[in-house]
């Protein structure tokens, strides 16, 4: 049993899926389990008109939702939105008691020239700002890896995590009772491992030698 789950904010499900069959995975959308879905629920199960601060690609996982005169924030990684006025109508929508949801807090994430900052520095300035607590939904949160291991009839202590983000993906799916495999690729930097505790159950040189890994070793 294999799920896909990321904390991308840049494009919708739809995309991500047509992105990863270019790739050629054998893969069905019923796979993949975004942070975009996990904040789409908590919208829903709070019956609220968020202010979406996401890239404009990632908005048809909102269709539906109603927008206008916003009650809520949801933000996640925006950077076409990220200058002062609209974060300013954020603060001040969160002065007036609207809930801040955010899809997920990474600190950087890798594109073609380079690391990025990632949507977690503008959370904290708004929750720093308007001294309030953000909801998060994506990883590392513990709800948001057992959320996707619904329907899979598999319990945290039978499966393994393989990503490149020591807190997010690793230590979140440690502390959600999961294996955490660390790879030394993408956004992996030098003695990433050292930064959560407890370590990775193991740290790999790529996404193929931990497969590997698992095939010899806990199959």
């Amino acid at each position: 049993m294999v799920r896909f789950v990321t904390n991308t904010t840049k494009e919708s499900k739809q995309d991500l899926l047509e992105r990863l069959k270019k790739l050629e995975f054998d893969i069905s959308e019923d796979e993949i389990f975004t942070s975009l879905t996990a904040a789409r629920n908590l919208v829903e199960q709070k019956q609220v008109r968020p202010m979406l601060l996401v890239d404009d690609r990632a908005l048809p996982d909102f269709k539906g939702i109603q927008t206008s005169d916003p009650n809520a924030v949801v933000i996640g990684l925006a950077p076409e939105h990220f200058h002062y006025q609209i974060l300013n109508q954020a603060f001040r929508l969160l002065l007036d008691g609207a809930p801040l949801i955010a899809i997920h807090k990474a600190r950087y994430y890798k594109r073609k020239d380079g690391l990025a900052l990632g949507p977690g520095p503008f959370v904290t300035a708004l929750e720093y700002a308007t001294d309030t607590k953000a909801t998060v939904v994506g990883k590392p949160e513990k709800t948001f890896f057992l959320e996707a291991l619904r329907g899979t009839g598999c319990e945290p202590e039978e499966t393994v995590m393989i990503g490149d983000d020591c807190r997010d993906d690793v230590g979140g799916a440690q502390n959600a009772g999961m294996r955490g495999i660390l790879v030394k690729t993408g956004k992996y930097r030098a003695a990433d491992e050292d930064k959560i505790n407890p370590a990775p159950y193991l740290t790999c040189e790529s996404f193929p030698h931990a497969v590997d890994h698992i095939l010899q070793h806990l199959l």
